[in-house]
């Protein structure tokens, strides 16, 4: 926050250990080379109070954004979320956040340290908060897309919670982005090119500085794109492959699809029409999908449907329908992999521009002006496929149906055609200014003040295929054509859908059957914030060890959000998806806050320097309520070479705008999308229902062969204001710095214990029914009471998925940093490890249901980082490896066995260690002002981990391998940056 001499740059750099930090021999070398230069104080994150040393009781990471292009990272989300304090956990990334559904709208990507969430991990910019970006309804946090590398000198992690300093969401640590203030001028250009195709990334950048006698700036101009990567670029993501094993033998047991006599392909289900059939014993539908054979070859391999003329009963169909998926044989044909499929994104497409500036002005000797400017608009394209269904009878079925002409007997039916109509396009501007004074006191050169106005918006744009409902809805069982007849919702003409076509179903949708089902709509999310903060610091007092030294200050916030989405989905009328009305909602909140640093004993026997630091915080919201958060810490510098440090706070958070606000929202299910009680018995021969569940179905009545509900399930979400909660925390550090003067080496241990009380959260339909019939407290589990059954046809209904306040979640586990400098033949070589251990990873959703979580996919008790680099004369040789540890999912899914088809099968819940290695090579051409870089991320070309992809519900897979932000996507690439200074 203050202009600093070459020596205190370096300082805040500095920890006694990360692993892209400093030593003290590299600062002891500095402070002779600047000894005639006064030092002068510095702020470090996590504090307000001015220091002229940087040490902290709070563990820390200094992340040197110079390192990210040696390693093949485009932008600052990748090199964030591959730090280990963020790597041993889920985090959202542009290809997560298309899979499923996650905060900041397709295309965001968050940071969420120690696995406790993107809303509870507090960004800053230069000190100040930076506003949350994105669209829909769930903003909330900031987004990384926002500010480019070549903006950025360093990001500040502070690996603790910090609400007593920061105010709320500073739960699980606070991130703090340094922008680079150097003069003169760069050019920068970066590519990175795939093995294969799909997933490159392009980036070019321009930036000049310049200090004047009382003032300087900085701009910085940026455009980054990174292209799709599509699911069919890569064949470990093309093909869910069952990868099951037999039990004695070890040898594949996956189905064999004979057309291609490789394992089948289990994606998506296409193109078939599932059969309700109300025979009695002895009937002809062996299982729930009949199947058209389009390539006229499925007679080989399958039979037909039995023929009886003397049984009204008995399915019969048009010519060229076989029933498939009720046992081997007939799975190994069932159409499960569409074109589709290949074409969807993994990683949609991004295209970013961005503009930043800041400058400062010295009003006078003791008060400075400063201001920043930050533009940026990102565009992101993602494709995406679907299945869609309606409901029809038999031609003779019931009222029967003239539109199934040729399909008759004791059924009625559901077709599912799919369609590629699923795309999205997102377009999110975000600015944010700031404007401050800060200064000395004149009557004193150890206080100083800073007053700043920080105003951000982000206006997002979110446009999306839809589907239309009532051109469905309106037409379930018809007994005749619609023609003639008009739309219950945008009231135009019907058009008689041909449902059983086997064209329309593979995909192949006419022009007027696609003007009458498909819309596209555009919604708008826009999110402004803006806060006012002053504080004061200086030292109080003398104390015989040292100065007493302190800051005081406050803070105003307000936030607004206002999601207004398409007119289709107002309407209420989108297919599948929730009638969403408008999220609208503001907030207050007001904070007085004060720290203290209290030295209390120096240089004696034991104890070279010991101090105490003390901060609290009243925070007052509008939506909640106030409530008083503290932190303690100790700092004892016990000799020359070790230092012990240690903290304790609590934080505090109230829910966020979406969470208070979100407009209530009815949408519905298919029974089948639901119900994991549907068949199943048929289910737990085939290896897609767990033994849990079905004792659990068994045990609620529910018959082995129950069909489903006749009617789809209705949802209900809604924001939780008036009955949410603020959630609280309290954290706990200690750890240990030893930097051994006979040798460049420095090392730190850390203990961290996070626990959040009271967190805010909404589970997902699916989840609140799976959860309660996968409990083992079923049917008492909390879950439970979350949904009912229908008496009329036993059908899942009013599922309500608001967000609530859960009981607990807690990290802990320790962090280990280790740095090493030697000279070696002309040159320097340096060392650095980082590696984060968790020792427990605990989720309770309600008091009496506990989960951890540590040690399975998505959460691996040990991730780690080991560099290599070696500088000699204008070359620099890199290596780097990014270590994932072991991962397995057998204790929550209770063995390694399942069954399938009624075969007990063994199967792969589990990942090795994976490590990824990174080389590279720069060059310096001073003559020139130039340097390049030269690399290969992902140099062996490690594919994810494959896993069995039977739907157990315990691991998360696209084609067949695990789909955690921990592995690498897009397989081995090389990058290479070009950089050119001007004098």
């Amino acid at each position: 926050m203050y202009k600093k001499t070459p020596l205190a740059s370096a300082i805040s750099l500095a920890l006694a250990t990360t692993s892209f930090g400093m030593s003290q021999q590299v600062l002891a070398q500095a402070s002779e080379e600047d000894e005639a230069r006064q030092v002068e104080e510095i702020v470090v994150t996590g504090s307000r109070i001015r220091r002229d040393v940087f040490t902290s009781s709070e563990p820390m990471d200094v992340v040197l954004t110079e390192r990210a292009v040696v390693q093949g990272f485009g932008d600052i989300g990748g090199l964030l979320q591959s730090t280990t304090v963020a790597a041993g956990s889920p985090q959202v990334t542009a290809a997560t956040s298309t899979a499923f559904v996650q905060n900041g709208g397709i295309g965001s990507a968050t940071l969420s340290l120690r696995g406790l969430g993107a809303n509870r991990t507090l960004t800053l910019l230069n000190g100040r908060r930076a506003g949350p970006a994105g669209t829909r309804g769930g903003v909330s946090s900031f987004d990384l897309n926002v500010l480019p590398l070549a903006a950025i000198e360093r990001v500040e992690v502070l690996k603790d919670g910090a609400s007593s300093i920061y105010g709320s969401d500073a739960v699980a640590g606070v991130v703090n982005i340094i922008t680079k203030k150097q003069d003169g001028a760069t050019f920068d250009a970066y590519t990175s090119q795939t093995d294969l195709n799909g997933g490159e990334e392009y980036r070019m950048s321009a930036t000049f500085g310049k200090s004047f006698s009382r003032s300087n700036f900085r701009v910085v101009a940026d455009y980054y794109k990174h292209e799709e990567l599509a699911k069919g670029d890569r064949d470990y993501f093309r093909c869910g492959e069952q990868y099951i094993f037999d039990v004695d033998t070890g040898a594949r047991r996956d189905v064999i699809d004979p057309r291609t006599g490789r394992p089948h392909c289990t994606d998506l289900l296409w193109g078939h029409v599932w059969l309700y059939d109300y025979q009695g014993p002895g009937g002809n539908v062996p299982g729930s999908l009949a199947q058209y054979d389009y390539d006229g070859d499925l007679g080989q391999y399958i039979p037909g449907y039995a023929v009886d003329p003397n049984n009204p009963d008995y399915l019969v169909t048009p010519p060229g329908w076989f029933p498939v998926n009720y046992d081997r044989a007939s799975s190994g044909v069932a159409n499960a992999d569409h074109p589709f499929q290949d074409a969807s994104s993994l990683v949609p497409q991004i295209e970013r521009m961005t503009f930043y500036a800041e400058g400062e002005f010295e009003l006078t000797e003791n008060i400075s002006v400063y201001s920043e400017a930050l533009l940026n608009r990102r565009k992101t394209t993602a494709n995406g496929y679907r299945q869609y269904w309606t409901y029809i009878y038999n031609e003779n079925f019931f009222a029967g149906s003239p539109l199934s002409a040729g399909w008759t007997g004791a059924q009625w039916l559901s077709p599912t055609p799919i369609t590629n109509h699923s795309g999205d396009f997102v377009e999110v501007d975000y600015q944010r200014f700031v404007v401050g004074l800060r200064g000395n006191l004149t009557f004193t050169d150890s206080w100083s003040w800073d007053l700043s106005y920080q105003n951000s918006s982000s206006d997002g744009d979110y446009t999306g295929d839809q589907i239309f409902n009532d051109s469905i809805a309106d037409n379930w069982f018809n007994t005749g054509s619609c023609v003639g007849t008009v739309t219950s919702v945008r009231g135009v003409p019907c058009v008689d859908v041909p449902w059983l076509d086997p064209e329309l179903l593979r995909g192949n949708v006419s022009p007027e059957v696609r003007d009458f089902l498909f819309g596209r709509e555009t919604g708008n999310t826009e999110y402004k914030q803006w806060t006012v903060e002053g504080f004061v610091t200086g030292d109080l007092f003398q104390l015989p060890a040292g100065p007493l030294s302190v800051a005081v200050g406050a803070h105003y916030q307000f936030d607004e959000i206002n999601d207004v989405p398409g007119e289709i989905t107002l309407a209420g009328n989108a297919w599948g998806a929730s009638s969403a009305g408008i999220t609208k909602g503001d907030d207050h909140t007001v904070a007085y806050f004060g720290e203290v640093i209290v030295p209390l004993v120096s240089d004696v026997p034991g104890i070279q320097n010991l101090s105490l630091t003390a901060s609290t915080r009243y925070t007052d919201v509008d939506s909640y309520g106030d409530d008083t958060t503290y932190k303690v810490g100790l700092n004892w510098q016990i000799v020359d070479s070790v230092r012990f440090r240690a903290s304790q706070g609590t934080s505090f958070r109230s829910p966020a705008l979406f969470e208070l606000y979100l407009a209530d929202q009815t949408s519905f299910a298919a029974q089948r999308s639901v119900d994991p009680c549907i068949n199943w018995q048929q289910g737990l021969d085939g290896g897609t229902t767990s033994q849990r569940v079905a004792n659990n179905c068994a045990a609620d009545g529910i018959a082995p062969d129950f069909g489903g509900g006749t009617v789809s399930a209705t949802i209900i979400t809604g924001g939780g204001l008036g009955l949410l909660e603020a959630e609280t925390s309290e954290s706990r550090t200690a750890g240990i710095i030893w930097t051994p003067a006979f040798a460049d080496f420095s090392m730190s241990v850390d203990y961290f214990d996070i626990e959040v009380k009271d967190e805010v959260d909404q589970l997902g339909a699916g989840q609140i029914v799976n959860g309660c019939y996968n409990s083992d407290f079923f049917p008492t589990d909390p879950l439970c009471s979350l949904w009912e059954r229908r008496d009329f046809d036993g059908g899942i209904d009013n599922i309500r998925d608001s967000f609530i306040n859960i009981a607990t979640q807690r990290n802990r586990g320790w962090d280990v940093s280790a740095m090493y400098r030697t000279d070696v033949r002309g040159g320097s070589l340096t060392l650095e490890t980082q590696h984060t251990y968790q020792v427990q990873d605990k989720k309770a959703l309600f008091e009496d249901t506990v989960e951890d979580n540590n040690g399975e996919l998505g959460h691996p008790k040990w991730v780690g980082r080991l560099n290599a680099i070696y500088d000699i004369e204008k070359w620099s040789f890199f290596w780097g490896a990014s270590i994932i540890g072991i991962a397995d999912n057998y204790e929550s899914f209770g063995g390694t066995t399942s069954t399938y088809r009624g075969e007990t099968v063994r199967v792969v819940l589990d990942a090795d260690d994976v490590i990824y290695h990174a080389f590279s090579v720069t060059r310096e051409f001073p003559d020139y002002g130039l340097q390049a870089i030269l690399g290969v991320a992902n140099a062996f070309d490690k594919s994810p981990p494959q896993l069995t992809t039977l739907n157990l519900g315990e691991v998360s897979t696209e084609g067949r391998s695990a789909f955690y932000s921990q592995y690498d996507w897009l397989g081995r690439r090389f990058f290479l940056n070009l950089s050119k200074n001007f004098e």
